[in-house]
């Protein structure tokens, strides 16, 4: 029997309002011998809970919303992770003499057949939603469990925990394959989970992995015993960087270039010997537009960044701490200049992300490639706008500013805390004060704050006297909203981050304050009277229009 009809009156009943799109998507997807119940769901026609709860009556069977187990403990030893997972079934209940099992799709005769090879048990079928089950299997089985169980299984299990172990089932080159998915399936989950960097860590008695996303760490389910391939795992991160597999008391790093379901995925890789083993961070770095756009500047800010992008030269200055998106910064102003008619180069330690069209030099110290060196080969390069990755010592600052001088802009990063520390900061590593007021144009401090998911923020509930302490203006607290968590971001309330700028112009005031050796209170005093509009008080303004959090500005802007 069809199952086309029977799956267009259950949409129809969980609010699908085109029924012809929705058999025409149906006979594709039978066509094409995938999931029906998938392409419902994959098409958007339909909320999946009300979906599920109309599926379930159809079927008659019940419905569950979620497992009555505690996913805190694995599952592997209770239920095989390679059907669980391959079939999307989660265990609700598990007994002596009985299996409850829960699927989004209760027509999957497949899963039904497996199950039935793996379980002796008498199975119980009951129906959920497809986000509910896939969130169970992850917190129960963890990342990569499937691979994982393969490997496992042609394991000695009281083999030592080191490269010594003895492959019973599997051999050498099946192992390496099921290694090799492993490490891939950790990368795919990363960048589902919009991932910035992986760190695989070793602790005493287990191995740790965590991603970052937005800016903040999350523990990742793993398989129970997944410190027994600790050494494999390594070792296979160590052979895709080029890595020397057999030194293990140095740290070391590489790069990684992936293909993962047709997109290019580049992978910095650091590792760490520690006394647990090899620490391995990984910074995946994927293909960008760098879109000014994505900075989620306010107008006022983005019509002066313009200005300053539209200089013939001199030197613009990007300041902030270590992860506050500087270098994203810059790739976004490159992006914006970079046209047929200009020559753009770059040295950088190290080149995070390839830019289409502009010279990139990687930094390589140890054959005397330094950031000194190269910008003086870039400067006999003929070039149009330069890109020094940071002003680290005075040499390098000097070539920069004699660039300058010489009719180039040129673009850097400083280690500051606000914009106008950028100028003192230039003044104690020896740069003469004429020097920074004739050759830079401006110093952008930047800080990087979570954005609000905008599926399920609420207004605040707002505490005027907690407000009033901080300094929040009271004309903004209307728009104040909070985070809350729900599916599209997790359950964290936040989605994306987005940039908040100060900027100090060197104007001709600033100029003869610098000149004159002003403190650095008589320069903060002179650009905030000039227009500048500070870190904090720019992120208010952001909490104002409910892009972001009090909390995630406190948290991000010192005071």
């Amino acid at each position: 029997m069809s199952l086309i009809p029977l799956l267009t009156r259950v949409s129809i009943n969980s609010g699908c309002t085109d029924a012809p799109k929705c058999e025409a998507i149906l006979a594709e997807a039978a066509a094409n011998h995938s999931s029906l119940v998938d392409a419902v769901f994959d098409a958007g026609l339909v909320d999946e809970e009300s979906f599920a709860r109309s599926l379930a009556k159809e079927a008659g069977l019940e419905f569950v919303a979620k497992s009555e187990l505690d996913l805190t403990t694995a599952l592997h030893r209770r239920f095989p992770a390679k059907v669980a997972l391959k079939h999307c079934l989660l265990p609700a209940r598990i007994d002596d003499d009985e299996i409850c099992l829960m699927s989004y799709d209760p027509f999957d005769l497949e899963a039904r057949q497996a199950v039935g090879r793996e379980i002796s048990l008498p199975v119980t079928w009951v129906v959920s939603t497809r986000f509910r089950i896939m969130e169970g299997l992850r917190q129960g089985y963890g990342v990569g469990a499937e691979q994982f169980d393969e490997l496992i299984e042609g394991r000695d299990p009281n083999a030592r925990d080191d490269d010594e172990q003895e492959v019973t089932q599997l051999d050498e080159e099946e192992e390496e394959a099921s290694v090799m998915n492993f490490v891939n399936q950790i990368f795919r989950e990363a960048l589902r989970e919009r991932a910035t960097d992986i760190h695989i860590e070793p602790l005493e008695k287990n191995l740790r992995i965590r991603y970052r996303v937005d800016g903040a760490l999350q523990e990742v389910a793993v398989p129970p015993d997944i410190r027994a391939l600790q050494a494999s795992l390594v070792s296979r991160l160590k052979i895709m960087a080029q890595l020397d597999i057999a030194e293990r008391r140095l740290p070391q790093d590489g790069r990684i270039n992936l293909e993962l379901d047709g997109s290019p995925v580049d992978v910095r890789v650091a590792t760490i010997p520690s006394v647990n083993g090899e620490s391995v961070a990984l910074r995946l770095l994927t293909r960008q537009n760098f879109d000014i756009a994505m900075l989620g500047l306010d107008a006022p800010t983005r019509a002066t960044i313009e200005g300053l992008l539209k200089q013939p030269n001199g030197i613009i200055l990007v300041t902030g701490p270590t992860g506050s998106g500087k270098s994203t910064t810059l790739y976004t102003f490159l992006k914006q200049l970079n046209t047929k008619d200009t020559r753009i180069v770059t040295v950088e330690d190290p080149v995070e992300n390839r830019l289409d069209g502009v010279i990139q030099i990687a930094m390589k110290p140890e054959i005397g490639l330094t950031f000194a060196t190269g910008l003086r080969a870039i400067l006999r390069g003929d070039p149009n706008i330069i890109m020094v990755g940071e002003m680290r010592d005075l040499e390098t600052t000097e070539i920069a500013i004699r660039g300058a001088l010489t009719g180039h802009l040129v673009f850097s990063t400083l280690h500051t805390n606000d914009a106008v520390s950028g100028i003192t900061r230039l003044l104690d590593m020896g740069i003469e004060p004429f020097l920074i007021a004739s050759s830079v144009r401006g110093f952008l401090a930047q800080r990087l704050v979570r954005r609000l998911c905008a599926d399920c923020k609420r207004p605040a509930t707002l505490d005027n006297q907690e407000l009033d302490e901080i300094g929040f203006p009271e004309s903004m607290r209307a728009g104040v909203h909070e985070a809350v968590g729900c599916r599209s971001c997790r359950d964290t309330g936040y989605k994306g981050r987005m940039a908040i700028l100060e900027i100090c112009l060197i104007t001709p005031t600033m100029s003869e304050l610098i000149t004159s050796h002003a403190s650095y209170a008589v320069l903060k005093k002179a650009a905030l009277d000039g227009g500048m509009t500070t870190l904090q008080d720019y992120g208010w303004s952001k909490v104002a229009s409910g892009e972001t959090t009090i909390e995630e500005v406190m948290s991000n802007v010192e005071h």
